[in-house]
């Protein structure tokens, strides 16, 4: 199988087998078959076709790389074009022994998340027109949302049933059911309190409904919808930095902890299951403190 015209022939059946077994799209397709035929090459300047590669090749083949600057993502990306190429030809006989079985994948560094200042959450929150009902509406979403760290799809979903305005606190139902109390602070509170006494009861239909921020008819508002409220206030405040749907979650997570809130506080607040989720915030809280030192101490 070391004829350049057979591995070529391997290469292409495997990826139709990725497209008719797995669905592959055309463009994985295309980023795997480019992982193969480099992978090839190497081999075949070392006198060696794919069939008769082991581990030795395959971990030479990644420092390759490695020394020429290429990232580790995507070194992973290629070792797990080989993962999927040798598990097939193990599947079909062809080889024995899987070379790509005991090596490790790339350790890929986990990207910060992206946050805003609080002066920026400030203009955030005051872009809405409170003198308009849907303005009142979104000025307490992004008050919540800030207030409590929520995540967009559980403010959406949020009922008045879950609101406790006389504790100050909201009941919130995160991923996989898992319920957790989380506190609203007094301007969150008071927001919510003037939201349900004096808007929401004119933005529902006829009939019960415990929704507790609807949008068109009376129906919950989607997260899709809700992002795109996001984006327009974000605009409307001159704000143009990158945001994503949890733009304000970051914010709340990173500011308790520049404020000396406990890392484990800040887990049950976020609704994390693993600390290391929540610790990923202690490093924007690094960052933005090496940024101020740079910009205001003397020898910075």
């Amino acid at each position: 199988m070391d004829n350049s015209s057979e591995q070529r022939a391997l290469i292409t059946r495997w990826l139709d087998m990725l497209w008719a077994e797995r669905g592959a799209s055309e463009h994985t397709r295309e980023g795997y078959g480019r992982d193969l035929c480099a992978f090839a090459d190497f081999c075949s300047g070392l006198g060696l076709g794919l069939i008769a590669a082991g581990r030795e090749e395959v971990q030479a083949f990644l420092a390759d790389k490695h020394q020429r600057n290429h990232s580790a993502r995507s070194s992973a990306r290629t070792l797990a074009s080989l993962r999927s190429f040798y598990r097939y030809c193990l599947r079909e006989g062809l080889i024995r022994e899987d070379p790509v079985a005991l090596v490790e994948n790339p350790k890929l560094s986990k990207p910060l998340p992206k946050s805003l200042s609080e002066a920026d959450v400030d203009a955030l929150l005051d872009a809405p027109d409170t003198d308009t009902p849907i303005g009142m509406r979104d000025r307490t979403m992004l008050e919540l949302l800030y207030a409590c760290g929520l995540r967009v799809s559980e403010l959406v979903e949020l009922s008045v049933s879950q609101v406790n305005l006389r504790q100050g606190v909201v009941r919130v139902f995160g991923k996989g059911g898992k319920e957790r109390l989380v506190p609203m602070g007094e301007t969150a509170q008071d927001w919510m309190q003037r939201y349900l006494k004096q808007i929401r009861p004119h933005m529902l239909p006829p009939g019960d409904s415990d929704t507790c921020f609807p949008g068109r008819g009376g129906r919950p508002m989607t997260r899709q919808t809700f992002w795109y409220r996001i984006k327009h206030w974000a605009m409307v405040a001159g704000i143009d930095k990158p945001l994503s749907p949890h733009t304000l979650r970051h914010a709340f997570a990173t500011h308790l902890l520049n404020h000396g809130a406990d890392l484990r506080v800040v887990q049950l607040l976020l609704g994390h299951t693993d600390l290391s989720t929540t610790q990923i915030y202690t490093q924007v809280a690094k960052a933005r403190l090496s940024e101020l030192h740079r910009e205001h101490h003397p020898r910075g």
